[in-house]
């Protein structure tokens, strides 16, 4: 059986609040299992739902990951802020890459560092 997990990505330079941070994440990961297949959710849920919140530096760098992973197929969400609180309207703060077979998210983000 193959594993599955959940990976964010969240920016390190916004420099968030624990509580905002926490809000743009699951946003994030709710967003992308709402987006996958049933069953892929479903073996995921069964292996106790891994997620694992990863650090990239900017912008730049979480728009490269949400686009690279994109290309190779798999689900993604990327969270855009509505601005009420702690940063502009429009910020992207987090993307979500799966519930996926962990190998294949681990070729796009296994170099990042943990949040």
């Amino acid at each position: 059986m193959k594993n599955y997990k959940q990976v964010i990505l969240a920016r390190s330079d916004l420099q968030l609040p624990k509580g905002k941070l926490a809000a743009q994440a699951a946003h994030a990961a709710v967003d992308a299992v709402l987006k996958s297949d049933a069953s892929n959710v479903k073996t995921w849920c069964k292996q106790g739902m891994p997620k694992i919140v990863l650090k990239v530096k900017d912008e730049k760098e979480l728009l490269m990951y949400f686009q690279t992973a994109k290309e190779q197929g798999l689900i993604v969400s990327l969270i855009t802020d509505a601005g009420r609180t702690v940063v502009e309207p429009g910020t992207k703060t987090c993307a979500a890459i799966g519930p996926a077979n962990d190998e294949e998210i681990d070729k796009i983000t296994k170099l990042l560092p943990l949040m």
